[in-house]
């Protein structure tokens, strides 16, 4: 196999299963379909997946466009591999529900820190402040 550079390289990996990490933190697996120059990527039967502790729930999404400055990780997954994992599969509304629930208790932990820091003098800047600099 000869190496083909860039987004090419992906050309053999079309109608293949893959799993791809967004920078946002969400976790999508689908058929890749299509790809172009700036590895702008097309998923088809695509689910998002939202892991919380050792349970898992698949969100059906259908065709997905993903920009390509978003991908973080991107692998294919081996279907003739057996499934070892020792994740336990729930419906939507509880892994939403889970997730929720490990968001408020995130939210939470940042709330005192921020009150330690605040405490002792110290600022830190808001997550959503950081982009204008």
């Amino acid at each position: 196999m000869n190496y083909v550079p860039g987004t090419a390289s992906l050309i053999d990996d079309i109608d293949k299963k893959h799993l791809v990490l967004l920078r946002d933190g969400r976790t999508l697996i689908g058929y890749l379909r299509s790809i172009d120059q700036f590895a702008n990527l097309v998923f088809h039967q695509t689910v998002e997946r939202i892991h919380v502790g050792k349970k898992f729930g698949d969100i059906p999404r259908g065709i997905f466009i993903v920009r390509g400055e978003n991908v973080v990780l991107l692998g294919e997954i081996d279907l003739d591999k057996p499934c070892d994992t020792v994740l336990q599969q729930v419906s939507i509304e509880e892994i939403l529900e889970e997730q929720r629930l490990q968001q408020q208790a995130k939210q939470e932990t940042e709330k005192v820190k921020m009150q330690v820091l605040k405490d002792r003098g110290l600022s830190v800047p808001k997550a959503d402040n950081l982009d204008e600099y």
